[in-house]
């Protein structure tokens, strides 16, 4: 195992794109108060306006064996919609939904964990200040798969917008009370096994 290598989790904050260089003007992850040492990437991604576990790392193979390997590896996300969410609807995504993918083509999502959330803090070290003119609900989804914007396409799919995105894990790695913008590092043996990924 190659020991120069550095491996960090993150709370990427709403409204930061997840990358160090754009042509934009944006907020990135080179504005997080953290010394990143050189060649520090970020594995995979969180859209602007999600929030939550971002893993990054100078070793360029772990996007490979995370997001391409032959097993998939689960992704746990908090996510806020508006309105009451049904029973009904839950088995719905809990079985698989059709949403509008790249291409326009369309594409059944496989089946997923879904649960409606009551506390939704113990799982986050961050609130927003909500102005509730709408009653809202909490759900984990639990999947193996992150088509480009698929969560919040399934939500939309049975009728509930969704309002906040928070990745809380990705296999064993979570969270946890990390606050927004916050990093803790991780040593290689840790990260190799809590993401079950081969060495």
């Amino acid at each position: 195992m190659d020991h120069s290598h550095r491996y960090f989790v993150l709370h990427k904050p709403y409204n930061m794109v997840s990358q160090f260089v754009s042509s934009h003007d944006v907020v990135l992850l080179g504005d997080i108060n953290f010394n990143f040492p050189a060649g520090t990437h970020a594995i995979g991604r969180l859209d602007n306006h999600s929030e939550g576990l971002l893993l990054l790392t100078t070793n360029k193979a772990i996007t490979k064996k995370l997001f391409q390997g032959t097993v998939p590896h689960t992704r746990k996300y908090l996510v806020q919609v508006m309105h009451v969410v049904s029973e009904e609807t839950v088995q719905n995504l809990r079985d698989g939904v059709s949403i509008q993918i790249k291409g326009g083509e369309y594409y059944t999502t496989i089946p997923a964990e879904v649960e409606i959330v009551d506390e939704p803090y113990k799982f986050i070290h961050s609130t927003f200040n909500e102005t509730l003119y709408v009653q809202r609900s909490w759900l984990m989804i639990t999947m193996v798969e992150g088509k480009y914007h698929q969560v919040r396409k399934m939500v939309a799919a049975v009728g509930h917008k969704c309002c906040r995105l928070i990745r809380v894990a990705i296999e064993d790695i979570e969270l946890g009370d990390l606050p927004p913008g916050g990093v803790r590092e991780l040593n290689e043996e840790d990260f190799f096994r809590l993401l079950k990924l081969e060495e």
